[in-house]
């Protein structure tokens, strides 16, 4: 069979403007339930119809930020395997848009859904947290496989980092009416901060369906013609180990992809506990978490678009080192801090390196992709599951030193160790800064 040929045109600035779009779409996810207002729900409401942070699940006891790590680590495991099953027909059949479409359905509507969890059925509860994550998680590698169709190389960095920059202008958006709702609430109708912190769950699964649209009706691609077999699904997992044999004979790919993975771990779980960390360790106010995760979004606009010009100067690997030092510096200070303020600061210094992080990591993959390429949603499939494997592997081992320490610091301080074998193992990476 021959391979069809894109004819998308690259660098359009509308079609550009429409895929970062997407990022507004999704981040509501990234940032509202998984970050600012569903993890208070959950630790709110679970402790109120369970008396304490211990938990029953499926009849098991177990406290209920460990579950919390462990649903999002299977749901992230699950991914790993779903994603090679569907790459491979992505890039068959031009089917791409169409997989980031049922994704983002998905995640929509269970976090739609989320507004009918009380925290006395947890099982409902955690099955739509796993459900929002494979939904989010699944849309991204589609996502992200765009990335170099609709970009030439040498505007791949600022178009990454112009994606996250959208993504956390828009989210913030919706957090700030949110945030109203939440402090209106009673002359809004709702009888308590609860019900209209649940309210905004309905507000973040329509925002994500409604907005993505505008992503869904600009960007094309080509669209081949295969036969369907039982044998297709096995096409992805062929063509993961066929992309992991090409950058394996790469030296600075697979390096900067080992490198990728480590710090990988740290930053996504950092970013998934953050929360949960200053109600738990420090017992900060869920009011004064709320605002905080709002200042963290409006440093981390600023830190993907500083860190674009910094690698646009002196390179992506410069720019990544130096992100890397920062993000020691987090889990180190985060394992002695004691007080609120101390908290604010790394929050903030969380905020500057967080955008910046995945759009350079991104970008930077993105320019390791051989040249002509239209397997961009198996490349970026393997780029997906080393993410993937990252967070699993570090959200478990985060849940594991606190279920056996009994303290989230210990897991912060792990977690340093991550950032340090990354940055050893980019420091003899070569990376070339075209394709």
């Amino acid at each position: 069979m021959s391979q069809p040929v894109s004819t998308v045109e690259k660098n359009n600035k509308k079609v550009i403007n429409a895929w970062c779009s997407y990022d507004i779409a999704n981040s509501a996810y990234n940032l509202i339930i998984t970050t600012a207002l569903f993890p208070l729900y959950y630790q709110i409401t679970t402790k109120q119809k369970f008396g304490n942070d211990i938990v029953t699940f499926l009849g098991i006891p177990v406290k209920n930020t460990v579950l919390y790590d462990y649903a999002i680590a299977a749901a992230y495991f699950l991914i790993i395997f779903l994603t090679p099953l569907l790459s491979g027909i992505a890039d068959l059949g031009g089917y791409r848009k169409r997989f980031m479409r049922v994704f983002t359905m998905i995640g929509g509507a269970s976090c739609f859904s989320l507004y009918w969890f009380n925290g006395a059925n947890i099982e409902y509860g955690i099955i739509l947290v796993g459900l929002a994550v494979i939904g989010y998680a699944g849309s991204l590698v589609y996502y992200n496989s765009f990335l170099p169709i609709i970009a030439t190389p040498d505007r791949q960095d600022k178009v990454s980092a112009r994606g996250f920059s959208f993504g956390y202008a828009g989210s913030m958006l919706l957090l700030i009416i949110n945030l109203l709702t939440i402090t209106f609430y009673n002359k809004l109708g709702f009888k308590n901060e609860l019900d209209a912190m649940r309210f905004s769950f309905l507000e973040v699964g329509i925002w994500w369906i409604a907005i993505s649209q505008i992503a869904f009706w600009y960007l094309k691609e080509y669209s081949g013609q295969f036969t369907f077999r039982t044998s297709v699904f096995s096409k992805g997992f062929i063509e993961i180990i066929a992309v992991f044999k090409k950058v394996s004979q790469r030296a600075s790919t697979i390096r900067f992809l080992l490198a990728f993975w480590f710090f990988s771990m740290g930053v996504q779980t950092i970013m998934l506990v953050a929360t949960q960390f200053g109600l738990v360790e420090l017992k900060i106010p869920s009011s004064n978490m709320i605002y905080t995760i709002l200042i963290i979004q409006v440093l981390a606009i600023v830190g993907a678009t500083l860190f674009g010009e910094v690698s646009a100067r002196w390179g992506n690997k410069l720019s990544l080192m130096i992100m890397l030092c920062i993000w020691i510096a987090v889990c180190i200070s985060a394992y002695g801090i004691k007080t609120a303020g101390e908290f604010y600061i790394l929050a903030g210094m969380v905020g500057m390196v967080m955008g910046g992080i995945q759009s350079q990591a991104r970008s930077t993959y993105s320019k390791l992709i051989p040249k002509d390429t239209i397997d961009t949603a198996s490349y970026f499939s393997f780029y997906d599951i080393t993410e993937k494997l990252a967070i699993v592997l570090g959200m478990f081992s985060f849940g594991l030193i606190e279920q056996l320490t009994g303290s989230m610091r210990n897991s912060a301080l792990t977690l340093s160790g991550f950032f340090i074998v990354s940055l050893v193992i980019l420091a003899f990476t070569r990376l070339k800064e075209k394709a």
